[in-house]
């Protein structure tokens, strides 16, 4: 199946890179066996942007690749080395382009309004254990893990930029009127539906420069599905204008101007949002003989309901002048308009801060037969789960810190928990699952604190050798000088030594 060259809608799967890992690092050279912790942080995943280009006029790329994904973060390393950021990738869409969250159907952007909008946000990367170093915990023998990017399907949906929109039925002559007043060279034949695509055309008009679209395929019941005109309908819900294309002309039975002009307007009001639009209406196709006495007969009429109407032809050019220039009048009163209105306001709704509301909920769910878990919900400690490496006992043991600092442990007892209990923290129908086992105090003390390195508060045979030595030193030392803190503790040691020695000899200098 051949791949059409314009598409106006497309789904595509984003991935945003993962966060690398932090590593756990201890460095270590001559004399310094324990130099205290040197593993550097992750990198930043990339994530995933889209931008408005104005060359573009098709979602044609994303219909052929519908899937991309942005670079991971590398992992950190010791000596203090910083893992490297995934690059973003930034993909191009045409001006217009509307992008939808596929599994909520919540609008993310406009991207006639904005430049652009991050669909996928790359996942933070891990600490490394010298991030992670403190007072308490000297040389933490574990490191946090990256999170995940963000996964996401998005439909994009174009809606062309013009300011006038050319709408009619089949070989009405759109493509031909814009050809004649532009530099466009749409496909023209004389055979029904021979647009296939919304064309484009730049038309200059005095001082003024705007841009024309049609509408293709635009017939009765094109709102309900009929044609091809529903399914660009809405490419002319952002034009300033509409300009009816009639073709005087036509062959077949049972048309006439009116009422092709009857039956569109009701096409329009059925698609809805363009009763602000002022409108024109051009009667094609004056060239032919017995058309240019159809315009004459029924261009009173039209004028009496309200609409300006300019006979023209696109073969000879007869009336385009004049038809432009009107155009250009309706884009420069609108601009002007448009200019004039205070400028719109963007409101950032940031997410709410965690510290004016409960940072965590817990929930008894039981599972219909006699069992139970404690549900644990909440940003931070379904966070700082993914961010856990549980194949290590101490990451666990820090983890289990975080939650009782942020007030898990008392809010589980104060509900009726007790050890042993499931407690479930994460995010969806697989969280992770933990046996409720809350610290215990003993008198003032705390029994252990769980995740603490202890390697570094351990004194060493060497130095506690050292130690016993200076101790007995100034012991001997306090004792010769007693209260004489003026003396010479030199001279007072040699004297006691000399006496010592005097006591180990007879008088005959023999042992």
């Amino acid at each position: 199946m051949a791949i059409p060259s314009f598409v106006d809608r497309a789904r595509l799967t984003v991935s945003a890179g993962n966060g690398g890992h932090g590593c756990a690092s201890v460095h270590r050279e001559k004399f310094k066996p324990l130099g205290g912790p040197d593993g550097g942080n992750g990198g930043s995943g990339g994530s995933v942007i889209l931008r408005a280009d104005p060359g573009l006029t098709t979602l044609v790329d994303y219909h052929r690749q519908s899937v991309r994904k942005a670079q991971n973060g590398q992992p950190g390393m010791g000596a203090h080395r910083n893992g490297a950021s995934g690059e973003d990738i930034i993909l191009a869409v045409p001006q217009g382009t509307i992008v939808t969250d596929e599994r909520t159907g919540r609008v993310l952007a406009d991207l006639g309004e904005v430049d652009e909008v991050v669909v996928a946000s790359g996942g933070k990367g891990g600490l490394g254990n010298a991030a992670l170093a403190s007072a308490a915990r000297k040389a933490p023998g574990f490191a946090l893990l990256g999170e995940d990017g963000d996964e996401r399907i998005i439909d994009l949906e174009l809606k062309v930029l013009a300011d006038i929109g050319l709408v009619g039925y089949p070989s009405a002559g759109k493509s031909s009127l814009i050809a004649a007043i532009s530099a466009a060279k749409p496909k023209i034949a004389d055979y029904p539906f021979t647009t296939l695509i919304p064309n484009l055309g730049v038309v200059v008009a005095g001082e003024t420069t705007f841009t024309v679209a049609d509408v293709p395929g635009l017939i009765e019941g094109a709102s309900e599905g009929r044609g091809l005109g529903h399914d660009f309908l809405r490419h002319i819900e952002r034009c300033q204008a509409i300009v009816h294309v009639i073709d005087c002309a036509t062959w077949e039975p049972g048309r006439e101007p009116l009422a092709d002009l009857r039956i569109i307007e009701n096409e329009l009001a059925e698609h809805g949002g363009l009763e602000d639009r002022p409108r024109l209406v051009a009667l094609n196709k004056i060239d032919v003989p017995d058309a240019r006495d159809m315009a004459e007969i029924v261009a009173p009429d039209i004028e009496a309901a309200g609409y300006q109407v300019f006979p023209i032809s696109t073969m000879t050019g007869e009336g385009l002048t004049k038809l432009t220039f009107a155009m250009a009048e309706i884009v420069r009163e609108r601009r002007a308009v448009i200019a004039a209105a205070p400028a719109r306001r963007i409101v950032i709704h940031p997410e709410p801060v965690a510290s004016k509301g409960p940072e965590f909920t817990i929930k008894r769910q039981g599972d219909g037969e006699g069992g139970f878990v404690w549900r644990v919900k909440g940003n931070k400690p379904e966070r700082w789960v993914r961010q856990t490496d549980f194949g290590n006992a101490e990451a666990v043991g820090y983890l289990a810190d975080r939650l009782n600092r942020l007030g898990v442990e008392d809010g589980l007892l104060a509900m009726g928990a007790e050890p042993g209990d499931a407690v479930a923290i994460g995010v969806g129908e697989h969280p992770v699952v933990f046996d409720f086992a809350p610290q215990l105090d003993t008198g003032a003390e705390l029994l252990s604190r769980r995740g603490e390195d202890q390697r570094l508060d351990e004194v060493r045979p060497s130095v506690q050798r050292r130690r016993e030595l200076d101790a007995a030193y100034h012991a001997a030392r306090d004792e010769l000088m007693g209260d004489d803190r003026e003396a010479d503790w030199r001279e007072l040691h040699g004297k006691v030594l000399a006496d010592e020695l005097s006591h180990d000899f007879d008088e005959d200098g023999e042992r």
